[in-house]
């Protein structure tokens, strides 16, 4: 399966000591992530009527990719899959806009949609202001079984980091494109002490796993210890399939 199409975004912010590497864009990706901007925020956040909310781009594409995998709550695949990817997340991130867009598809393919691996993903707000609002969002998505279809949509739309794109109107474009979703749920959820209850978890979990930047993927069998996957780098597609098959040896 052809990956998800992504929109360019602007560089900014380190999320990881080389996300210069991967977050430079030239001058037409910067058009597009002020287009962006503009088109979602006006220059900053708002709040959104989700009755009159416009679907995103590449809604079908960004979904697809999942269609038919469980999902139940923050885990994506068989919940019984021997080998288990924990990754740590921020919606505003380049390096994870990369590696979810990039690497992550044909990882689902190859071994999501086998059964022998499952993905938890614990979204946290590692870049700034607007990293709270896709948190608390993308956790909001995992109480209707959405959470990686709405992450992989904000990804393909993500804008520049700090660049206000992030707003309460993308969030509700998002989850208005998504199958089966309740717009207002979600809108409501986002707010909820649930989930900043599970937003806190993720942190202690974050410090606990000694999460320096995102993306942070670590992989080992399922229950057992796992092992980080190419820290202060972006992980390529032969780095994590290696690790996963090291993991499935008996």
């Amino acid at each position: 399966m052809a990956r998800p199409p992504v929109r360019s975004t602007g560089g900014g912010r380190q999320a990881s000591t080389k996300v210069l590497l991967y977050a430079a864009a030239g001058i037409a990706g910067i058009a597009v992530a002020i287009g962006l901007v503009f088109a979602f925020s006006g220059g900053g956040s708002s709040s959104a009527n989700p009755t009159t909310v416009s679907a995103l781009p590449d809604a079908a594409a960004s979904t697809a990719l999942f269609k038919g995998i469980p999902q139940r709550g923050n885990v994506l695949g068989k919940p019984s899959a021997p080998v288990t990817m924990v990754e740590y997340i921020d919606l505003q991130c380049p390096i994870c806009r990369a590696f979810e867009t990039e690497v992550m598809p044909p990882i689902v393919e190859r071994y999501v949609r086998t059964g022998k691996l499952k993905v938890v993903a614990r979204p946290i707000a590692f870049i700034g202001p607007d990293s709270l609002r896709g948190r608390d969002a993308t956790i909001a998505a995992g109480h209707q079984n959405r959470l990686f279809d709405f992450a992989q949509l904000l990804y393909a739309n993500q804008g520049p980091e700090n660049g206000g794109w992030l707003n309460d109107e993308i969030v509700a474009s998002a989850a208005k494109s998504i199958p089966g979703v309740n717009v207002q749920q979600l809108v409501d959820t986002s707010n909820s002490s649930g989930v900043a209850s599970t937003a806190k978890q993720y942190d202690s979990q974050a410090k606990s796993d000694r999460v320096g930047g995102t993306p942070a993927i670590y992989i080992g069998k399922s229950g057992g210890t796992y092992a980080p996957v190419s820290p202060e780098t972006l992980p390529e597609v032969a780095t994590v399939s290696a690790a996963i098959d090291r993991a499935l040896k008996p």
